[in-house]
């Protein structure tokens, strides 16, 4: 009986704690969504940001009504609301974007270039100042620009929702993971777009920790032309858009937390950037690539591979270290898995020969990550993020932290 009772103190206990984060939203808020369009305006040298137009999205906010303050110190970029009136930050969320790596090209050191951009943000009652950040060469965020928005004198524009199909639901999009699924390329192949739609939801959730975790997620899915093309940044295989008002017009309709392109070409494709979205060709290694791809675009991981013949590889050059959780440079490899380390492992480890081809091998500081070969470390010898093994233990972790900022 006492036992009971301690349990139904503790449930209502958390309870009373998710209504009072609720309530903080309602004091700021409507459950509804208010799109950003904007320009990011420069080069690796200098940046600007200049407003397009503010769009009422149809439908609910897709977000979380409690997690309003972004835990992830993550991403090349930072939104944050502003009341107006006391300054008080009331919603915040760091993402990144083809801009920050056009910038670590050779022509974006000096060549001034437009990117279209847009962020979401909850309907605001009353004024508020949308700050855009961007992190800088100290890996703190500057302002780098101000939108002031009031509902009573700014009148977002309205966009036609499209009828977006359910590939799963389980719930209230305020308490799980959206994903938006796209799919381009498809308009005289609706029976494969159907096959392709219910095979990609299952990838989706057919690897660990999503697998664990299916039920936190509902999937939409939508057709339409979201401008992704091949030969990005000069990398063939790199596959994205840079028409990115055309594709949230196309989900306008959809409460979703994060975008999967879907392209309809069997050529070898794809790309993600942290709080931005993925994209995957349906070549026959989109079952490997599609969750590689989420790892960038959700979980804001980097890549573990080594390729210094791309175009934007000196992303993590300098002294600090970088903001992806599952890669170090060991300036600061007490914020990173040294807390997960087996005592006595050596730094830096010996990678682990003839693995299985989707084992990761023990935990450990293995040279050779973010594109490079020397200066930056990766937790296993194989991962999802290297050579499509599973996701290690770290990058795990990662992802569960980003699924409970929807979820709880």
């Amino acid at each position: 009986m006492m036992k009971k009772l301690v349990c139904a103190l503790v449930a209502t206990v958390m309870a009373l704690g998710c209504w009072g984060q609720e309530s903080e939203f309602g004091m700021w808020f409507k459950n509804r969504t208010l799109r950003v369009d904007y320009h990011r305006v420069g080069n690796a040298e200098m940046q600007s940001v200049r407003l397009v137009r503010y769009v009422a999205k149809n439908g609910q906010w897709g977000g979380s009504l409690t997690q309003l303050i972004d835990p992830m110190n993550n991403g090349d970029y930072r939104v944050v609301v502003k009341d107006a009136e006391s300054g008080k930050a009331i919603y915040s969320r760091t993402y990144g974007s083809l801009f920050s790596e056009y910038c670590g090209t050779d022509e974006g050191k000096k060549k001034m270039v437009t990117y279209e951009e847009v962020v979401q943000v909850p309907m605001p009652l009353k004024a508020v100042d949308i700050v855009m950040e961007t992190r800088g060469k100290d890996q703190e965020f500057h302002t780098t620009g101000m939108f002031h928005f009031d509902p009573k004198k700014n009148k977002p524009e309205r966009r036609q929702s499209r009828h977006a199909k359910r590939l799963q639901y389980k719930g209230n999009s305020n308490w799980k993971v959206d994903v938006a699924i796209v799919a381009q390329g498809y308009e005289k192949e609706p029976a494969k777009l159907k096959s392709d739609f219910e095979r990609m939801k299952n990838v989706i959730l057919s690897e660990e920790p999503f697998a664990s975790r299916k039920d936190d997620f509902n999937i939409w899915g939508i057709e339409g032309d979201a401008g992704a093309k091949y030969g990005t940044l000069g990398a063939d295989r790199y596959l994205m858009t840079d028409e990115l008002f055309k594709l949230h017009d196309l989900l306008d309709g959809v409460p979703f937390d994060h975008i999967l392109i879907l392209v309809n070409n069997d050529k070898y494709g794809g790309g993600g950037i942290y709080n931005f979205y993925a994209v995957s060709s349906t070549n026959k290694m989109s079952d490997m690539v599609t969750p590689h791809e989420l790892g960038h675009s959700i979980g804001g991981l980097a890549d573990e591979y080594v390729d210094e013949n791309l175009s934007y590889t000196e992303i993590y050059k300098g002294e600090f270290e970088p903001v992806e959780p599952n890669i170090t440079s060991l300036k600061d490899f007490e914020s990173k898995w040294k807390d997960m380390l087996p005592e006595g492992t050596p730094i830096p480890t010996e990678p682990v020969k003839d693995l299985g081809k989707r084992d990761c091998g023990p935990l450990g500081v293995y040279e050779g990550a973010g594109y490079q070969s020397k200066g930056l470390y990766r937790p296993v010898t194989n991962c999802m993020m290297n050579h499509y093994a599973h996701f290690c233990p770290v990058c795990q972790k990662r992802l569960n932290e980003v699924f409970d900022l929807y979820t709880r």
